[in-house]
């Protein structure tokens, strides 16, 4: 597993620099959102950017994962909008269109995987068109990322149309389970939805997980909180991902603590490390007692 720290946690500082900083202190991957200051998709330079963060990463070594979680990058006044979800088919595409930019980022940054969401529902639709046009929207952009080998990754989202892991399971079965589309879990959101054991609900689709953000939480409060200050016991978790060889990143998303992003980057490494090598010294003695 790599530690990883997300762009959207990053305060008023240059991301380059930022990324020199983090990997001194021991990161080995990037979750970039896409935003209006940083690999704008709709900006003229956004293909000299593209060309800038590969120098970037390969300097300091680091993979990466492209999320497309930007709050107002497609509506200056509606959070998150327009989604997969919207109301008309020009809003839809509009989201469509973003995704597919977001592939091509990914690919020219040899990415992971793209992260992406369901949307909110704001209409009067049933189930049945909500689902449909989920389907729609996902087959397309699916279609898009397979010629482009860039794998998916689903993040269940509190709040959102497909909230739960297991509605993210009812979605990839209705997709018939298709290759590259995999699960970005938010370690934080199974903690805010009640979805215990954390560890079991994880191994139910250990084999479809592509990406992972790390965040504590408390249940019922969609609150990202620093590591250790929230209700969740990591250690079961993340001998989950070890036991199961999960080598993705463990990308800290920690937006509002971003004001102190050096100090919350330095803190959550450290809780990461420390809580890794207890799980992997247990790792090390259960093989040990199974070998006698």
């Amino acid at each position: 597993m790599k530690i990883g720290y997300s762009t959207n946690s990053l305060g008023d500082v240059d991301l380059r620099e930022a990324l020199l900083v983090l990997c001194d202190q021991g990161y080995k991957s990037l979750a970039i959102t896409p935003d209006q200051h940083l690999l704008n998709p709709y900006s003229k330079t956004f293909v000299s950017e593209i060309n800038d963060w590969q120098r970037a990463l390969a300097k300091a070594q680091m993979r990466c994962v492209v999320e497309t979680g930007a709050r107002y990058l497609l509506d200056s006044k509606r959070k998150h909008h327009p989604t997969l979800l919207s109301n008309t088919p020009d809003e839809r595409n509009r989201r469509i269109d973003f995704l597919r930019k977001a592939i091509d980022l990914a690919e020219g940054l040899e990415a992971d995987c793209v992260s992406l969401w369901s949307g909110a529902v704001n209409s009067n639709d049933d189930q049945d068109v909500l689902w449909r046009k989920l389907m729609d929207g996902i087959g397309e952009v699916l279609d898009y990322a397979t010629k482009r080998g860039v794998v998916l990754g689903f993040e269940p989202e509190p709040g959102m149309f497909v909230d739960t892991v297991t509605r993210a399971e009812e979605l990839l079965k209705r997709l018939n389970q298709p290759k590259c589309l995999g699960l970005t879990i938010d370690i934080g959101h199974l903690e805010c939805l009640g979805e215990r054991p954390l560890h079991e609900t994880m191994r139910l689709v250990s084999d479809r997980i592509v990406n992972v953000h790390i965040d504590d939480m408390r249940v019922c409060r969609h609150e990202h909180l620093p590591l250790g200050k929230g209700d969740i016991d990591f250690i079961p978790v993340l001998h989950e991902l070890f036991t199961v060889g999960y080598h993705g990143g463990l990308h800290v998303e920690l937006p509002r603590q971003s004001h102190r992003w050096h100090a919350t980057a330095k803190e959550s490494y450290d809780f990461i490390y420390n809580a890794m090598s207890v799980v992997s010294q247990s790792g090390s003695s259960m093989r040990q007692a199974h070998s006698k």
